[in-house]
């Protein structure tokens, strides 16, 4: 049986911690959920998450990250990790239950033949009703574009480290190489998508800005919106603690008045500005 690790690396996460982490946490054995300077409520989620889930939350008071240093503390997550395998989970993103399962299941019945999984992602903006449509997603991975993610990683890779600055990092072997590249045969693609807020507001007290880079993914733009009737994922419809922000809020009126003027200014920009590795 694969062992499987979570490493979740956080500052000021108080609006989707708590529905990222309790979306994993059952089908994981341990999640290393490494604080780097929260300031907005995202430490007394960890406590509250700490003892409903005890013995399952390695928990670390880091300090304070730059672009640079973000990818050493990394490395040192990787360095504690003792499991076969290990799940990248920003405190953004929320996962079904079918989705969450499906990796698992690959991991325990392949990961011996695997080297990464790779997921879609549906990513959120302006609120939770809206995404972001299928044609703005430019993420490369294995030969296929669009909305994509690499999030679960075998710890054993020859040399496995972290590569590059916030923004740009990636998974490589002791030779450079990206573990993506390394073999197609090696990395396996999933129908298994989780809910990415990543252009939402994350922090709480209006503390996104303290963040390194998050202005750069806070996005005032109108996307697609979802179905009424659409399925989200089960851990927004689990008993919280009164404290935890509802993810059910709307886009405001000076949200939609920027919005107006942003969006087209931002279709154009993707229509004529080649397109960027990261942010």
């Amino acid at each position: 049986m694969k062992s499987i690790w979570v490493h979740s690396l956080v500052k000021n996460e108080a609006r989707w911690l708590w529905y990222s982490v309790t979306s994993v946490i059952d089908h994981v054995e341990k999640i290393l959920l490494w604080d780097t300077g929260s300031t907005d409520g995202t430490l007394k989620i960890i406590e509250k998450l700490r003892s409903k889930y005890p013995g399952k939350i390695d928990f670390r008071e880091y300090g304070e990250v730059t672009p640079e240093t973000f990818t050493k503390a990394r490395q040192e997550m990787l360095k504690a990790t003792t499991s076969d395998w290990f799940v990248v989970l920003d405190a953004d993103e929320v996962w079904w239950e079918d989705s969450i399962k499906k990796v698992m299941d690959t991991i325990r019945k392949d990961g011996d033949k695997l080297e990464s999984l790779v997921v879609p992602t549906v990513n959120l903006v302006g609120d939770i009703y809206h995404q972001q449509p299928v044609s703005t997603g430019k993420y490369k991975i294995g030969g296929r574009v669009g909305h994509y993610n690499l999030r679960a990683v075998n710890k054993y890779i020859p040399g496995l480290q972290a590569l590059g600055p916030h923004g740009k990092m990636g998974w490589a072997d002791g030779e450079g190489a990206m573990i993506q590249e390394r073999s197609e045969g090696k990395i396996k693609f999933i129908d298994a998508p989780y809910l990415h807020a990543t252009n939402l507001k994350r922090a709480g007290e209006g503390k996104d800005k303290d963040v390194i880079k998050r202005k750069k993914k806070l996005k005032y733009e109108f996307g697609i919106p979802l179905p009424k009737d659409y399925y989200y994922p089960e851990a927004f419809f689990k008993a919280r603690p009164d404290f935890i922000e509802s993810p059910w809020q709307v886009m405001d009126i000076s949200f939609k008045v920027r919005a107006f003027f942003e969006t087209p200014a931002r279709k154009l920009k993707r229509m004529i500005l080649p397109d960027r590795v990261g942010y």
